[in-house]
């Protein structure tokens, strides 16, 4: 960029009716100081919905689908278990639209995430982390079944596959358009992005190979066990591979049924497993070396993407989609070396000048 050139905006050329319409159409970004020489690593920045996360398009869709079928009335209370992002993106659509929420979350996840949707007005109910997500989940389904609640079920809903297909794949497809697009990278919480991308990808891009990653203690695909289910798709029990993870939003202690989706139409080329250590490590790769902002989650999804590049020929073009922003995980591992106070060097260079030191 020529030096006496000024970055400038000039607007969107339109006016939002209101948040819900911000939601999707999220960019997608080059990497350009970790990637490796002659492979072209991308990110879908999925931070850049209006309550920072990618369970923010889901979130509208659930809500939107029951509107139109009737199964939500007006005014009805609606309620969801979730590790945070779905039900801070369910905050976000409620209080757009006027509908009560009530979140069921184990107490394992990060605080930021209850103090968000509660700041959007949901209620947030925790259930005790031995009891993992199967727990949280049936804690939803109690309330639904006691008050007459929506339970949105975002584990086994069409909605939440549906909407990846009729946007996240579509904005991929347009953004790639005449251009090479080898690998596309992601994780699965509930499996509705892997799912909604392969069948859109499938038919339209089949050049273009999915890879799917998933905490490594926490194998629930790679271990080849089928997943016990109710008659609706509703985890009938936990897993038997799962263990506790740090990879929050990834792998709750059941296959989803939304992602048995894809495990059933070979919705996937390749399964890579990533310790949670190596997840937090690009994402604060992510963040020094690129000024991008993400969770772990999506520190473990550009892991995943970067052992793809290493091995990749010259002029492999890779994708990989980060779900959430850095933020959420302020009490997490991700930022426990992160010091509050100043260290040696940053007091050092407050010594270099003799004025506004502190005490």
């Amino acid at each position: 960029m020529d030096m006496r050139t000024v970055r400038t905006t000039s607007g969107r050329g339109r006016i939002f009716d209101s948040v819900l319409d911000t939601v999707g159409d999220t960019p997608v970004i080059r990497i350009n100081n970790l990637a490796p020489a002659g492979v072209q690593l991308c990110v879908k920045a999925e931070f850049f919905n209006p309550a920072a996360s990618v369970k923010d398009r889901l979130a509208l869709n659930i809500v939107e689908a029951a509107e139109r079928s009737g199964a939500l009335k007006p005014g009805q209370t609606i309620v969801e278990a979730t590790s945070g992002n779905t039900g801070i993106g369910l905050a976000m659509v409620c209080a757009q639209k006027g509908y009560p929420l009530v979140v069921t979350m184990a107490d394992s996840f990060s605080v930021e995430r209850r103090r968000l949707m509660r700041m959007f007005g949901a209620k947030v109910i925790l259930t005790p982390r031995a009891e993992k997500g199967t727990g949280m989940y049936n804690k939803a389904v109690e309330l639904a079944n006691q008050h007459g609640w929506f339970l949105a079920r975002q584990f086994e809903t069409p909605a939440n596959a549906d909407i990846h297909e009729h946007t996240t794949a579509r904005e991929i497809v347009g953004d790639f358009a005449g251009h090479r697009l080898d690998y596309v990278v992601t994780g699965y919480g509930t499996g509705g992005t892997v799912s909604g991308l392969a069948r859109v990808l499938r038919r339209e891009r089949p050049e273009t190979k999915i890879v799917l990653a998933e905490p490594a203690n926490a194998a629930l695909v790679s271990s080849g066990i089928s997943q016990n289910r109710g008659e609706d798709g509703s985890p009938a029990a936990s897993h038997p591979a799962f263990e506790p993870h740090p990879i929050q939003g990834w792998t709750p202690d059941f296959i989803p049924f939304v992602l048995q989706e894809a495990l059933d139409s070979k919705g996937f080329d390749d399964l890579f497993t990533i310790p949670g250590p190596e997840g937090i490590a690009w994402a604060k790769n992510l963040a020094a070396r690129e000024g991008i902002l993400t969770g772990v989650s999506g520190g473990a999804t550009f892991a995943a993407a970067m052992r793809l590049a290493e091995k990749a020929e010259p002029g492999t073009v890779i994708l990989a989609m980060l779900p959430d922003t850095g933020e959420r995980y302020l009490s997490t591992p991700l930022f426990q070396d992160i010091h509050e106070e100043m260290d040696e060097e940053e007091l050092a260079l407050s010594r270099s000048t003799p004025g506004y030191q502190m005490g």
